[in-house]
């Protein structure tokens, strides 16, 4: 979608959209477009649409409106991105190119007025890549939003959120995309072709240099699979020379069937998306370096394939981490924790990053505990736990703190090697966690967010339709924001 400014409406606008305030209509509406409205309900509650033709130069143009709810709620820029995805949901597929979005009488800020486009832009997204029997009324055909009247600092504002966009665009891309095209070497391609240019350092370990490093753990997941195991950092140097980065590490398992301890057969296409919080690592860098982010950050990914072949991880084997560590692999389904041990251990010797922030579609335990309405978040420092929560409350990209112990940390012990790499029946996604822990160094801030809920939506929500949400670009955009930005 293009975003474009003007201070006057183009002549040959077919469709002129107003986000109005609950109880409050533009004052250059009729009385009979208002009459419309009240007989249809419409009061301006957050999302809410209306719309009606009226009479224009011998044709018809379509006026819209979008509730943003009460100006005065402590939700504002959250409740505008609503309107405007309402407004991209329900004009996407009309048959009409262009948008004419007139926020003259509105007096919105830039920032409203950016965060208005950020929801229409996300929410108008779809990935139509392989399907070629589409009928003419399904196919998205909203291009461009053509601005009228925005505050003059508008279109800076934008930049800024349109490299946020892009990043959740990115992230969106690669969980959608099947397993047969975005497997471990093609995703460090797609990432390479989308930072070319950029100014940031890609590092690419193959697998005989993880191996020569000792990581054992990763390459146990992935000796089943005919595609190779590859880990990915992105480095972007945008703060003080020699300033020691923020870490972000993702899980990216691009397609997990369990290895010998296989899933059962339905909804195990869904497992494309286990490399969902690689994924987010990804288009949360690719936000950052678009947007020229002045700090200094490292994105990390261990990408694996979890095939169950003659040359697969058995139940029972134990491998060595890259830290020396031992683990008695009891099932080879929990493979996304082994593969964040070498990850995480390589990114502390690697960077000695101040903190860590690590995203995993990492149990469905978690599903259980919170539903699809928040991520698990476990963490060893309150003020990291802290500042992540904030952020997420801001974003949307919500979180829901969950505890760490010694007393969980016991259920991993194994009686023949160092640990387990799964626990009892209880609280999986905190012995999960607790299996983490013990690969992060004790005077580093780190934080586990078990993103499994949140990757992927069977309906649509704030700014995404059904499929891939982005979740976790934003978090971390926001989280650098605020953290190292401000």
């Amino acid at each position: 979608m293009h975003i474009q400014f003007s201070q006057t409406c183009p002549q040959a606008a077919r469709l002129i959209a107003h986000v109005v305030n609950k109880g409050k209509f533009p004052t250059s509406f009729s009385a009979a477009m208002r009459a419309g409205a009240e007989a249809a309900r419409f009061k301006g509650a957050t999302g809410q649409t209306f719309d009606a033709f009226v009479e224009s130069d011998g044709g018809a143009t379509r006026l819209a409106l979008a509730g943003s709810g009460e100006a005065s709620d402590d939700a504002r820029l959250a409740n505008l991105e609503k309107a405007g995805a309402a407004l991209a949901a329900k004009y996407q597929s009309v048959g009409i190119e262009e948008l004419v979005l007139d926020v003259s009488e509105n007096r919105l800020s830039a920032e409203e007025v950016g965060h208005v486009l950020l929801g229409m832009r996300l929410r108008n997204w779809r990935y139509d890549v392989y399907r070629t029997k589409m009928k003419d009324e399904q196919k998205i055909t909203l291009k461009t939003v053509t601005v009228v009247g925005a505050p003059e600092d508008t279109a800076k504002e934008w930049e800024e959120l349109d490299a946020l966009a892009q990043g959740v665009e990115f992230t969106r891309e690669l969980v959608t995309e099947p397993a047969n095209i975005i497997y471990p070497e093609s995703f460090v391609a797609r990432c390479q072709e989308r930072f070319e240019g950029t100014g940031a350092e890609l590092i690419i370990l193959d697998e005989a240099q993880m191996e020569k490093m000792g990581m054992g753990s990763l390459l146990g997941v992935g000796q089943g699979s005919v595609r190779e195991s590859r880990i990915l950092a992105i480095r972007w140097n945008g703060g003080a020379e020699g300033e020691k980065p923020i870490a972000f590490v993702g899980k990216g398992v691009t397609f997990d069937t369990g290895g010998i301890s296989i899933k059962p057969g339905p909804g195990m296409e869904d497992m494309k998306w286990d490399m969902g919080g690689a994924g987010a690592v990804a288009g949360g860098m690719l936000a950052l370096v678009k947007r020229k982010a002045k700090a200094n950050i490292v994105g990390v990914m261990g990408l694996v394939e979890n095939m169950p072949d003659g040359n697969a991880q058995r139940p029972g084997d134990v491998v060595t981490s890259m830290n020396g560590q031992t683990i008695e692999v009891l099932n080879t389904d929990a493979e996304g924790r082994l593969v964040l041990a070498d990850a995480l251990h390589w990114t502390q010797e690697e960077f000695e990053p101040t903190r860590i922030v690590d995203f995993a579609t990492l149990t469905g335990a978690i599903i259980i505990a919170l539903g699809n309405e928040h991520a698990g978040l476990f963490c060893n420092d309150d003020t990291l736990a802290k500042d992540l929560i904030e952020a997420g409350e801001v974003t949307g990209d919500t979180m829901w703190r969950m505890p760490l112990g010694k007393a969980y940390d016991k259920l991993i012990d194994s009686p023949i090697a160092d640990m387990k790499n799964i626990g009892g029946k209880g609280a999986g996604s905190i012995t999960a966690a607790q299996f983490l822990q013990r690969f992060i160094a004790d005077d580093v801030a780190w934080a586990h967010i078990d993103i499994a809920g949140k990757a992927w939506s069977d309906k649509p929500g704030r700014t995404w339709g059904k499929g891939a949400t982005g979740y976790g670009v934003r978090l971390i955009d926001r989280l650098v924001s605020d953290t190292l930005e401000s």
